[in-house]
Order: C-alpha cells, then sequence, then structure tokens
C-alpha cells in the first residue's frame, strides 16, 4: 500500500509568520517572500520552518483528521481555512481543467530542466488538471536558499502544495494525485487495484523509475565520450565542475548563517560529494549503462508482446495497454532525456528496439508531452549557463547598463558608418563626373 508523509502548516498563520512569508498556510510568491523579508528587516529571511513530517495515519489516529479520501490511501484532511489574504501568484497556469468548486488550487514548485519534475508536470498534463507552477531556478540555486529548505528539508524539487497539505518527492506528488482527483471527469493513469493492469503498470513504473537518471545525466556531461549525438554543448563539463565546487561552498556559508538548518544542510553537502564521486566514475557509469539496456530489453519486449496482442485495425497500444498510464509517464520522460544527453542511438534505431523507437515517436506527438515537454530539451541551461544566470541576477543593473550602452554605442558606429559610407560614394561619383566632363 502507499503512504504519502504529508507536511502540515498550521490551519490559521500569526502576524510573525505571515510577515516571513506564509499566509493561510500557503508559501507566498516571490514577490510576497522579498517584502515580508524586507519589513521583517532580515537579509536572508525565510517562511518560518513547517511541522516535521509525519504519517497520514497516526495524524488520523489522533484525531485531527477527517476520514481519508480513499481507504487505501489514507490521506491527511486539510486544517480549517485562514480568514488571511492570500497573496501568491502563479508564474503561470497550465491551461486545463478548472479546479472543481471547494478545492484548493495545485501550487507546484519546479524546474523545467528536473527530470523528477518532468514526470510530476507530466501526469498533471495528462490528469488535465490546473496547476500553478512556480520555477525554483537551479541554476541559481534558489532550491538551496532557506525558504525553500524550510518547504522542502532535501532542498529538491518538485515540491506540491495543495490546501495545507506539502508533498515532496516525484512519486509521491503522483500518488497523491492519482488518489486525489477521482472524480468521473478526469482521467485515471494508475488502474484499479485488484485488475489485470494494475501489477503490470506498476511493475514497470518502479522498474523505471529506479533508473539512476542523475548518474546518467551528470555522468554524460562529465564524460561526454559515452555518448553520440549529445545535445550538451562542449564546454558543458567544464561549467558543472566549477558549479558543483561553487555549490559545496555555499551550502557551507548557508549552514553557518542558519543553524535552525544546518543539519539539512550538512546532509546535502554530504549527499552532493557522495554523487559527485559515482557520477565522475567512469566504471559506475559503465555499469549502470548496461544495467539500462537491460531495462530498455524488458521494455521492448513488453511492447511487442502489446503489438502482438492488439488488432492490426486497432489503435496501436501503450506499455501496459491501450491505455496511457504512470508507466507511460516514466517511459516517456526517461526516453527524452535519454535523446537530449545523447543514449538513444546507443539504444534505439537502425534497427535495434524498433517497437522502442515507434514507441518514442509517438509519444512526441501526444498533445499533452507537446505542451510540457516539446521544447524543454533545446539547452541544459542547469547545467551549461549557471554563471551567466548568476551575473544576471547579482548584478542586473549594471549588465543592463552595460547592455544598453554598448548597443548604443553600436548603433551609433553603424550610423556613422553608414554616413560616411554615402558620403564616400557620392564623392566617388561626382570624381568620376568630372573626368568624363574632361
Amino acid at each position: 500500500m502507499s503512504r504519502f508523509h504529508l507536511r502540515t502548516p498550521p490551519s490559521c498563520a500569526s502576524p510573525g509568520d505571515a510577515a516571513a512569508g506564509f499566509a493561510g498556510g500557503f508559501p507566498l510568491g516571490r514577490a510576497a517572500l522579498c517584502a515580508a523579508r524586507r519589513q521583517a528587516g532580515g537579509t536572508r529571511g525565510c517562511p518560518p520552518p513547517a511541522p516535521p513530517s509525519v504519517n497520514f495515519q497516526e495524524q488520523a489516529a489522533a484525531g485531527r483528521a477527517r476520514p481519508p479520501l480513499r481507504a487505501r490511501a489514507g490521506l491527511l484532511p486539510r486544517p480549517a481555512q485562514c480568514s488571511g489574504p492570500r497573496r501568491a501568484q502563479p508564474r503561470r497556469a497550465v491551461p486545463c481543467r478548472a479546479a472543481p468548486p471547494g478545492m484548493a488550487p495545485l501550487v507546484l514548485y519546479h524546474w523545467t530542466q528536473s527530470f523528477s519534475s518532468q514526470k510530476v508536470r507530466l501526469a498533471i498534463a495528462e490528469k488535465a488538471l490546473t496547476c500553478e507552477e512556480r520555477d525554483v531556478n537551479l541554476p541559481l540555486s534558489e532550491h538551496n536558499e532557506p525558504w525553500f529548505m524550510r518547504l522542502n528539508s532535501s532542498g529538491e524539487v518538485p515540491v506540491l502544495i495543495h490546501g495545507e497539505n506539502i508533498v515532496c518527492e516525484a512519486t509521491q506528488i503522483i500518488d497523491y494525485l492519482e488518489a486525489t482527483f477521482v472524480d468521473e471527469g478526469v482521467p485515471r493513469l494508475m488502474p484499479e487495484e485488484g485488475s489485470m493492469y494494475y501489477p503490470r503498470v506498476q511493475h514497470y513504473r518502479e522498474l523505471l523509475d529506479s533508473l539512476p537518471m542523475d548518474a546518467y545525466t551528470h555522468g554524460c556531461i562529465l564524460h561526454p565520450e559515452l555518448t553520440v549525438d549529445s545535445m550538451i554543448p562542449a564546454y558543458a563539463t567544464s561549467r558543472i565542475r566549477s558549479q558543483i565546487s561553487n555549490t559545496e561552498s555555499e551550502l557551507k556559508k548557508l549552514a553557518e548563517e542558519n543553524p535552525d538548518l544546518q543539519d539539512a544542510y550538512i546532509a546535502k553537502q554530504k549527499r552532493l560529494k557522495s554523487k559527485l564521486l559515482d557520477h565522475d566514475n567512469i566504471k559506475y557509469l559503465k555499469k549502470v549503462l548496461d544495467e539500462l539496456e537491460k531495462v530498455l530489453d524488458q521494455v521492448e519486449t513488453e511492447l511487442q508482446r502489446r503489438n502482438e496482442e492488439t488488432p492490426e485495425d486497432e489503435n496501436q497500444p501503450w506499455l501496459c495497454g491501450d491505455f496511457f498510464s504512470l508507466a507511460d509517464v516514466s517511459l516517456a520522460v526517461t526516453l527524452h532525456r535519454l535523446k537530449f544527453l545523447g543514449l538513444a542511438r546507443r539504444n534505439w534505431g537502425n534497427g535495434k528496439r524498433p517497437n522502442l523507437e515507434a514507441y518514442y515517436e509517438r509519444v512526441l506527438k501526444r498533445k499533452a508531452f507537446c505542451r510540457v515537454l516539446g521544447h524543454v530539451n533545446n539547452i541544459l541551461i542547469s547545467a551549461v549557463l549557471p554563471t551567466a544566470f548568476r551575473v544576471a541576477k547579482k548584478r542586473a543593473p549594471w549588465v543592463l547598463g552595460t547592455t544598453l550602452l554598448v548597443s548604443m554605442l553600436a548603433g551609433v558606429g553603424y550610423l556613422a558608418f553608414m554616413c560616411l559610407r554615402k558620403r564616400f560614394a557620392t564623392v566617388m561619383l561626382l570624381i568620376r563626373t568630372r573626368q568624363n566632363y574632361f
């Protein structure tokens, strides 16, 4: 059975909570947070820490929750809504089905190039849910800022907020969406327990989610010799190494500045060092890439079974049947990332795994996929341009002024050149005319 470990802020925020960035149990937008920080007089102020993660079943047993939405999920209910104003504004919203009356809006903190965020966003699009999306800019290390660390102590995206419920980690977010939005008009991505499709979808979903996608991503950037036709620029290798080094020193500094988050920052710093050792180890990378091929072999075999089971006059099936499931969400995003990293030709194409190749071509034409991921892989911004983002953020006035000055000088120079060119042509024409006259 699935369990959701939700964090529930207090039902009503105190004035101090509102000044620090929370009102009515909802985290405020970036502009409101900055205003609250300035009002509080702090330079790196942030919202008050949310209560520690709790098990929803323990909450229900303690009598602090309504009956669960589903007996299997045992979801935490929402406390009474605060009467305070809600100042958070969405940066953008996925234009899908409107939320039912009385249902709190969905707010997703994510980063577009994040693999885990992509899975959640695709699931939301496939379920046709309206969701306010707020970027947590990883190149600018916004996921390391205290306000976000208090939202999710691991400092990782995505994070979903639904009413007073805070759900972290992609798999738990998707399970929460499936268990919460059960109306007849909302598409289901997971079959009912007890159906013949449920174990099949669950198996391939867990199999694909177990792949170390962060190792593939960082490993292919650090060791481009493992890839073919990678979309990653050559200079990304040196950039990501310097970015990792800067992040380690930044986490150490933040731990000193925020004693209440010291343990969280130290734990994240240790995880970062451990990952770097593995992702820069060529033997480890070859091992996980070989394991990837075995997983894709299973997927290829399953796709072949679906094709054999389906009559020729019917629509082509997906991984687990004639419906698009959570297993397809995981597979679609995985194949898209492998294509970007330059691992596609190694794993499909040119007669190798033809069913997988045909499946990916169909995924690229799916409306929800195109809307969410159609233009994501043009450039891996989080790994390639961190320096430019930092300069633009920290020195915005200087950068803007310099850009305008250079543009003006270039414009003046161009105009001067065109004028001189025109006058020179006129002089030459007069000289030729006089020579012909004499």
